[in-house]
């Protein structure tokens, strides 16, 4: 019988949290890492020390976006309902806040000094994060904005909805160049491949779908990849594989270059979440995979592809 072309072994569970962890996201290092969630408690957190987890933030509202700058190492957070407020890392004190929404914030992400944020009443908004202002609101949909990916190369921006489509929009004009509507639900992850060649997508509906942007965002992939809808995409940092987590509670390990499934990472084999796993970072340190969860806790996996890479 041949071996598993990856071993999968849980290093640590990490609690702190007292309500679902929707967020994940990686610092400048390599091993600091920082998570959101329903408590509004923004925490951080070191890989080669990850059991002594420290409290950041504590919001009155869920925290579900996090986007980390890392030329003045500040971490963008989004509170819901209302706007973002910017944490010195150096520092570890707040420098900046700005109200902008009464909506749910999504997802953020940047480009140079701006910030994107994508929101839960279909706006697209763009700040200026140097004076902290908003620049401009975009209204994409009556539903919901819920991920957004930068492909600098082609200076685009992905915006995945739940009016089941995702726009590809100018960088700079922020005006609409293609809409790809393959997907039969809401579009809850978009993310650029490291080499910008594709964009994947994961939905509601289970798909994921994989975009050909040199081609025109032609669909050159469809894989049934869970059972339940694909909450979050991520590659690791070496570009060779990308994972996959969903609503199914599991977590796949694919071949970034043939899109094969390699490892099912769940509960019954691997001591995996009991519920959904919202979100995943993959960390320079050591190969680490960190997943969080509606079950409140984050895992750590070491992982080990048996070819040596």
């Amino acid at each position: 019988m041949a071996s598993s072309p990856v071993k999968v072994e849980k290093k640590q569970t990490l609690t702190g949290h007292r309500d679902c962890i929707y967020t994940l996201e990686a610092g400048s290092d390599g091993k600091h890492f920082y998570s959101g969630g329903g408590d509004g408690l923004v925490a951080e957190w070191d890989l080669s020390d990850p059991e002594n987890g420290r409290l950041l933030a504590k919001l009155p509202a869920s925290v579900y976006g996090l986007h980390h700058m890392p030329q003045t190492n500040t971490l963008v957070v989004g509170q819901n309902f209302e706007g973002i407020h910017l944490v010195d890392l150096t520092e570890r004190k707040e420098k900046g806040s700005l109200r902008f929404t009464t909506a749910a914030i999504f997802d953020l992400t940047s480009h140079g000094n701006r910030l994107f944020a994508a929101t839960g009443d279909g706006v697209l908004t763009v700040i200026d994060l140097e004076h902290l202002q908003v620049i401009k609101k975009i209204t994409l949909s009556d539903k919901s904005v819920r991920s957004l990916s930068v492909n600098p190369d082609t200076r685009e921006l992905a915006a995945g909805l739940s009016d089941n489509t995702i726009r590809i929009l100018d960088l700079t004009s922020l005006e609409e160049k293609k809409r790809l509507a393959d997907h039969t639900k809401s579009v809850f992850t978009v993310r650029y491949s490291p080499d910008n060649r594709y964009l994947l997508s994961g939905s509601r509906d289970a798909h994921l779908k994989v975009w050909d942007a040199e081609a025109g965002y032609a669909l050159a992939d469809s894989i049934v990849a869970h059972m339940y809808a694909i909450n979050n995409v991520t590659y690791s940092p070496d570009g060779r594989h990308f994972v996959t987590c969903s609503m199914d509670k599991s977590i796949k390990i694919w071949d970034a270059a043939a899109f094969r499934l390699l490892k099912v990472i769940d509960k019954a084999r691997h001591a995996g979440h009991g519920t959904s796993v919202n979100k995943l970072l993959w960390a320079g340190l050591d190969n680490r995979l960190v997943s969080c969860s509606d079950d409140r806790t984050i895992s750590v996996w070491d992982i080990e592809f048996n070819d040596g890479k």
